[in-house]
């Protein structure tokens, strides 16, 4: 039974190492990426207008209507008609979101931005739940402050056959100094210059 135990061990400690030596070898570019051209596009005024506009709108939701627009849309995901998905992916900042994704010549793979509650406000593609708020990328963005920056592990994506990092920072109303949302972009590691 050791036999079989240790070949495993080695398996899986040696799968770390290689892992940990992927996400070691892109992380001065993603965070670099994320201070600087991330950071830029996503403080624009199409994204803080749109952030602010809808803060207004969800500032009073509690978690009830927040787990039913979630579920509302999770549903649409499988659904033929997704007129709440529809209307958050034709909206103005989702449009401006394609664009800087298209710009991005294969470097982004998808971008989302979420409001204060961690609802998307736009996106580059249909995302698989509207609520971010119990994960990471919003909690450890937007719930850190300003300079709220999450990096997450190099992953291959099935969807896009890419090597892909998610990008996660906060975003700041610069008339305030508050952060008021946050943005992830998903970055093809292969794409990095």
């Amino acid at each position: 039974m050791k036999k079989q135990i240790l070949p495993s061990m080695a398996f899986a400690t040696s799968f770390l190492f290689c892992a940990t030596a992927i996400a070691n070898e892109y992380s001065a570019a993603l965070n670099k990426l994320a201070a600087t051209s991330i950071k830029e596009w996503a403080h624009s005024e199409q994204v803080v207008t749109a952030i602010k506009k809808q803060n207004t709108a969800s500032e009073k939701m509690d978690q009830g209507n927040i787990d039913a627009l979630d579920k509302q849309w999770r549903a649409e995901t499988q659904a033929d008609a997704k007129p709440m998905i529809d209307g958050v992916l034709n909206n103005p900042l989702s449009t401006y979101l394609k664009s800087v994704k298209e710009e991005a010549a294969g470097l982004y793979t998808e971008i989302f931005v979420m409001d204060m509650k961690g609802l998307n406000v736009g996106q580059s593609d249909i995302t698989s739940d509207y609520w971010q708020g119990d994960e990471g990328k919003f909690q450890k963005t937007y719930g850190k402050g300003p300079d709220g920056t999450l990096i997450d592990e190099v992953e291959f994506d099935d969807s896009t056959q890419t090597y892909q990092s998610q990008v996660s920072i906060a975003i700041v109303d610069p008339a305030s100094n508050r952060v008021i949302g946050a943005v992830t972009v998903g970055v093809n590691v292969e794409e990095l210059q």
